[in-house]
């Protein structure tokens, strides 16, 4: 009887404090592979062409039937195809393909680029990467994506372009910032790093603005440990980013006549032929992501304090990079987030993360103007003197909430575990809210 309460009692008990946790199976192992990756990259291994010799193929075979020799060049007509484009050119990072495409659109030194203020930090140093300024606008409380009411309060004469993120997976508001993008002439280059296979309104994210940006990093649903893609249905875009991917050269052209300044940015054969496969698990996985994400969904809107991020009606499918759910402190005993996580992570729900710590530009970088050697291109221009980035948290009191208070992240990794895993997650945050007054 004794023992019986003992473990009673230490399942009870948080794990933190030395309790039983809720889950001790493992979650998905990611990333996902098999024979079929080894095949691909054994195929380009015996082949010996392991560099990337499809120049021209992302724009040359968009239409056509015939297979190209290269890796590279097949996924990104087979990735292209996948999200309503003609075209798409791999590099070597979801970095650097927002860099290109705002070169592609004419993005030049001293227009400025409005992106939201919770994002990844490659999204606000790609401007800068051009000679741009980075104007930050808040986030929608309801989806965390950029608030369209904000992008048009920022909207100067001098600005250039639009980068909405599709955050953690689902679409922004494209329909209305279109709208904004086309009466103010503005070109709209979309951040779907996170939005592998989304859409909106039944529209595949990548073909939804001027431009789409794809990264294929280690932690994204698509991913060959790095890597990237611009997805368009503009030729001359697709050309020019064919062309600043390949060290500036033209089709058609001799091999070592360099028209416009740009770098290496190419994708290797390997990278290619691993995505290929990769590419052919995305539907099978979007949809056990999503069946697990509304399962979550369903569940946790039944614990007070916890709030899972609003699924628009505009949302036809969404990738669920992310499920994110807001957490109110008051609900859990006046718990801080951070310790909040902890507790969670000791009860097995290893993956919750508090998410970014601060809006994009409370960095460092951004607040001591550190770019180019210092302040260029931001104070290089009289109308880029007036923007101090540290003002910018009167701007955005959506993101300093979320980044102080309420963000808990789940990677797309545990929706790929079974219906029980969502139960132990759900169970955890329960554990944790009645035990709360023992963490403070």
């Amino acid at each position: 009887m004794e023992d019986w309460e003992e473990i009673t009692e230490l399942m009870e008990q948080l794990a933190l404090l030395g309790g039983n946790p809720v889950r001790t199976a493992p979650w998905p192992r990611w990333p996902v592979f098999d024979e079929r990756e080894e095949q691909a990259i054994l195929e380009v291994l015996h082949s010996g062409h392991w560099w990337r010799h499809s120049y021209g193929q992302g724009v040359e075979l968009a239409e056509g039937d015939e297979q190209p020799q290269s890796m590279v060049a097949r996924f990104q007509r087979a990735f292209a195809r996948a999200h309503d484009c003609q075209y798409g050119i791999c590099a070597a990072n979801g970095t650097v393909t927002l860099e290109i495409a705002l070169r592609a659109a004419g993005v030049k030194p001293g227009d400025e680029v409005i992106v939201p203020a919770y994002t990844y930090v490659a999204t606000a140093t790609a401007p800068l990467m051009v000679g741009a300024i980075p104007v930050f606008v808040d986030i929608h409380p309801g989806t965390y994506t950029v608030d369209v009411q904000r992008i048009a309060e920022a909207i100067t004469e001098h600005t250039r372009a639009i980068i909405p993120v599709h955050f953690g997976g689902q679409p922004c508001d494209m329909d209305a910032i279109n709208a904004l993008a086309q009466r103010y002439n503005l070109v709209v280059v979309e951040d779907a790093a996170h939005a592998h296979g989304a859409s909106y309104y039944g529209r595949k994210c990548g073909s939804l603005g001027a431009l789409g940006s794809f990264s294929f990093q280690a932690s994204k649903n698509l991913t060959a440990g790095e890597g990237g893609i611009i997805t368009t249905n503009n030729f001359d875009y697709a050309e020019m980013c064919e062309s600043l991917v390949w060290a500036g050269r033209r089709r058609g052209e001799p091999w070592y006549r360099h028209y416009v300044l740009a770098s290496n940015a190419r994708m290797t054969e390997f990278q290619g032929a691993i995505l290929l496969v990769q590419l052919e698990r995305l539907a099978e996985q979007m949809e056990k992501r999503t069946a697990n994400a509304l399962l979550l969904n369903s569940l946790l809107s039944e614990i007070e304090g916890v709030e899972p991020l609003s699924i628009l009606p505009s949302t036809t499918a969404h990738s669920f990079h992310l499920y994110i759910f807001r957490y109110r402190p008051e609900a859990f005993g006046g718990l801080d987030k951070q310790r909040f996580v902890q507790a969670l992570q000791a009860e097995g729900i290893t993956g919750a993360f508090a998410g970014y710590a601060t809006p994009l530009y409370a960095n460092p970088m951004f607040l001591e103007k550190w770019f180019m050697g210092g302040p260029w291109p931001v104070d290089a221009f009289a109308h880029g003197q007036r923007i101090n980035y540290g003002d910018f948290a009167e701007l955005c009191p959506i993101a300093e909430r979320a980044c102080a208070i309420e963000a808990v992240w789940l990677p797309q990794t545990m929706l790929l575990a079974d219906t029980q895993a969502m139960y132990d997650i759900v169970a955890a945050i329960k554990k944790v809210q009645a035990h709360a007054h023992r963490l403070l």
